[in-house]
């Protein structure tokens, strides 16, 4: 089954929304994890890919990347809704949610078997030890996929693309990382696919998220190539710290937003990506006012904002 047969058998909706929104020239989205709650890092993002959208008049839309169930953690997902509207973000359609479309990943990867391009693998972590490149040992043992993880097969060659703001950036899969898992044994899909297939389906043009995800690029563009999807415009952000100089994130219990502060934290962010000076104002307004100021080549250069701690 094709990703366009079970849109046409189960949701015809999202396809109309996948019409509607590549009509426009910039399609950009924000794709949070359910994890933990949104924090300043996150704003950020939030930010920067609103502006950009709304600057060359284009869609933003909301995406809860919520796969990943056994991390998921109790609360995150509904302080993710509640900072959407305390904020005063707007999105240009309804918001999804990754765990809606199990079944359509499901498809997807049976396309790819059809094709010939996966395979199952029994090596379990313990197996691989240390090695961080895969070997390719399960590529021809022709295991059953059942309660196996599911790999891609990649091919020796440079993935290059232009990033906005990092630059040119390229990747050898098979000498980097090697056949990486879609879908893991316990069955949670992997990352790497649902985001592709979800940028599809939504008509997404342009990424704009934090430079974590630099290297999970050509990985996704490689998958977009198999499915025969269109390549994305790319644009990773420097990286908000921790007074420790580590990245603000969930596992380093980062400070989750305080929607009460929400003009404070916004005037902050616009900072940190070293925009235009915002009045303290409504979010409404002061996110207008950053998307008629908005210029992305004053972003700061890097994989890190220096001298942002919070």
């Amino acid at each position: 089954m094709t990703v366009e047969n079970f849109l046409a058998e189960h949701s015809s909706e999202l396809e109309q929304q996948r019409n509607d929104v590549s009509l426009t020239r910039y399609t950009g989205r924000f794709a949070p994890s359910p994890t933990g709650p949104l924090h300043f890092g996150s704003l950020i993002t939030a930010v920067a890919s609103y502006c950009d959208a709304k600057a060359q008049h284009g869609k933003w839309l909301v995406r809860i990347e919520d796969t990943d169930i056994p991390r998921i953690y109790p609360g995150s997902e509904s302080h993710i809704l509640r900072c959407i509207d305390a904020f005063q973000f707007e999105p240009d359609a309804e918001i999804i949610f990754q765990k809606d479309h199990l079944e359509l990943y499901e498809a997807v990867l049976q396309q790819l078997q059809q094709q010939n391009l996966v395979y199952a693998c029994q090596c379990t972590r313990k197996m691989l030890g240390s090695n961080h490149i895969y070997a390719g040992t399960c590529r021809n043992l022709g295991l059953d996929f059942v309660e196996q993880a599911i790999r891609v097969k990649v091919n020796d060659q440079d993935i290059c693309f232009q990033d906005r703001l990092q630059g040119q950036q390229c990747s050898n899969l098979a000498q980097d990382l090697g056949d990486f898992v879609l879908k893991r044994r316990d069955g949670i899909i992997n990352y790497q696919l649902a985001v592709v297939v979800d940028d599809y389906l939504q008509g997404i043009t342009h990424v704009v998220r934090g430079a974590d995800l630099l290297d999970n690029t050509a990985r996704q563009i490689y998958l977009g190539q198999l499915l025969g999807y269109p390549r994305l415009n790319y644009m990773h952000l420097p990286l908000a710290m921790n007074a420790q100089g580590q990245k603000l994130s969930k596992q380093n219990l980062a400070q989750a937003l305080d929607s009460t502060q929400a003009p404070q934290l916004l005037q902050a962010a616009f900072t940190a990506l070293n925009q235009p000076p915002i009045v303290l104002d409504t979010p409404a307004r002061m996110l207008q006012q950053g998307i008629q100021q908005w210029d992305a080549s004053r972003i700061p250069v890097g994989t890190t904002l220096h001298g942002c701690y919070l």
